[in-house]
This record gives structure tokens, C-alpha cells and sequence, in this order.
């Protein structure tokens, strides 16, 4: 390991940033300097802008794989080196989509298909609780509180603690998954030997979604964060307030959350047009102006 590289990996166990914030910058670094053979600090500044320019024009890279890169190299010469270089190349990043979401019906069918009772365990689990998939995968027994009814989340993203629903059904289904597995540590274990009492790989998590959703007949909702997503959309749909899903989900601004807004069909076709506002003494109001009588 290069000293610079020491470095940057302390600056940022400094500033608390994420294992996957830290693993993308990381890559931006290493990328320039092995497209220049030279090591990132002794380099110029039109060096670096060309190297942004060649991953967009000549890789084709998309916006926001570019700004990655630049969000990374930022970081390395405003905190490691000893030098800041302002670097003055500015990318527009892909304008953000709204999530997919399933119908609770789909939920079911792809529940229903999973024979595996571990499994099927893990996109309950996921589901009802609001979860990203690795918040899933570290889940340990003694985070499931059957007294408050609560799922205690450690070390979500940004390593943030938080509390989560722990469903009625799911707590009942969790009881027989123990009495079979008696999992040590972790409450969804790897299955391989020599990763025993590790927990599972997001890798392993995101295929037993994408069998059972494909096994299902569900052509829409790829990926296991779409159950993440159905779960506060469902939940605002059920009148539940905006504030509390935000706190569930872990958000940690509520802008984030209201994008389930825009998502919810029903919640949105709730709200009238200010067309049928318009009460009968508006009408009549409006109407009289038109009378040629009263002129």
C-alpha cells in the first residue's frame, strides 16, 4: 500500500464516510493513476480535467459515473494532498428517476414462490421493515425486540442507528425460522463452510430476490431496493405520516422522503382539482355576473 493511499483511507476514516464512499473514491484515484502511470499528487491540473474529459467523450462514461470520479478526486486534493487543486470541470448528472414500486399483490406472489424458508424470510424481512440489503445482511437476533415490536438497525448508512417495524406476522414466522436454523451471530448466515456464522453477501441477497421475482412473473421492480421503496410508498398510501416514514426508512432529509410522494398513484389521486372546489354559491356567483337581466 503507497503512502498516499494511507493517507487517503485515514482522511477518510476521519470524515466517517461509508465502506462503499470510501471503495468509490478509492477507484477514481487508482483510475488516474494508472491511465498516467504516475502517482495522482504530482500531477497538473489540465492532466486531471483531460482524464475527465476522456471518460466522458472517449469511454463514453455516463453522468453520473463521471461524477463519481470527480467527487473522489475532490476529495483527495482539498484532504490528502498537500496541495488543493481546484479542479474547475463541472458535470451535469443524469436527471434522478422515480423508484419502482410493486403492487402488494406482486409482493405476495414473490413471497409465495420462495420455497426456501431462509429466503423467503429475507425478502419478508427486507420488505416489512424498510431495509436496504445490507442492513439486511448484518441483522443479528438480539436486534429483533418482540416486547417494543421494534427491528433496531446498527451501522445503516452514514453508520447511523435507527429503529424499525417489526411486523406481527414476520415475528411469528422468525420464531420457526430459529427453531430450524439457531443461527449464531447473524440472523441470516452464509451457508458456506468457511464462511460460517458470516453473514450473507449482497451478491447471494440481490439473486434470491431476482429467482423469486423472475419465478413469480413479475417483469417489473429489478432489484432488491425495490422493496425498500414499496414499503414507504405503501405506507403513505395507508395515511401514514410523511415525517415517521422518514424516520423508518433512515432518511436523513425529509426532501428524500417526499419523493414517495410523486410515486403514490393513490395518494395523489386523492387530491381533488380546485376545478371541483368550486362550491354551488361560487357557481352561482359566477353565473349571476352573466345575467343580462342585472344590467
Amino acid at each position: 500500500m503507497t503512502e498516499l493511499r494511507t493517507k487517503m483511507i485515514r482522511a477518510m476514516e476521519l470524515k466517517n464516510l461509508s465502506h462503499h464512499t470510501q471503495k468509490s473514491y478509492l477507484t477514481a484515484v487508482t483510475g488516474i493513476a494508472r491511465f498516467y502511470n504516475q502517482s495522482p499528487d504530482k500531477m497538473s491540473k489540465e492532466k486531471i480535467e483531460d482524464y475527465l474529459l476522456y471518460l466522458k467523450k472517449d469511454k463514453g462514461n455516463a453522468p453520473n459515473s463521471c461524477y463519481s470520479v470527480l467527487t473522489g478526486l475532490r476529495f483527495l486534493y482539498k484532504y490528502v494532498t498537500e496541495k488543493e487543486i481546484p479542479v474547475t470541470y463541472s458535470i451535469s448528472r443524469t436527471r434522478r428517476k422515480l423508484p419502482q414500486v410493486l403492487t402488494m399483490e406482486e409482493i405476495c406472489k414473490i413471497f409465495c414462490c420462495t420455497s426456501n424458508l431462509k429466503h423467503r424470510l429475507i425478502l419478508m424481512t427486507t420488505y416489512s421493515a424498510g431495509l436496504r440489503a445490507s442492513e439486511t445482511m448484518n441483522l443479528k437476533a438480539k436486534h429483533i425486540d418482540s416486547k417494543t415490536m421494534l427491528i433496531q438497525v446498527e451501522n445503516g448508512k452514514g453508520k447511523k442507528e435507527r429503529y424499525t417495524l417489526l411486523s406481527k406476522r414476520l415475528l411469528v414466522e422468525l420464531r420457526s425460522y430459529y427453531r430450524k436454523y439457531r443461527p449464531r451471530t447473524y440472523l441470516f448466515p452464509s451457508s458456506f463452510k468457511k464462511k460460517k456464522d458470516q453473514p450473507l453477501s449482497y451478491e447471494t441477497i440481490r439473486c434470491v430476490y431476482e429467482d423469486a421475482r423472475k419465478k413469480a412473473g413479475v417483469n417489473r421492480g429489478v432489484g432488491i431496493h425495490t422493496l425498500r421503496h414499496s414499503f414507504a410508498t405503501h405506507l403513505l398510501e395507508a395515511g401514514y405520516d410523511l415525517r415517521k416514514i422518514q424516520v423508518l426508512m433512515g432518511h436523513a432529509r425529509l426532501t428524500t422522503t417526499m419523493i414517495y410522494l410523486h410515486v403514490s398513484r393513490k395518494t395523489l389521486s386523492k387530491i381533488p382539482s380546485p376545478l371541483d372546489l368550486i362550491d354551488k354559491k361560487h357557481a352561482g356567483k359566477e353565473d349571476s355576473t352573466d345575467d343580462p337581466n342585472k344590467t
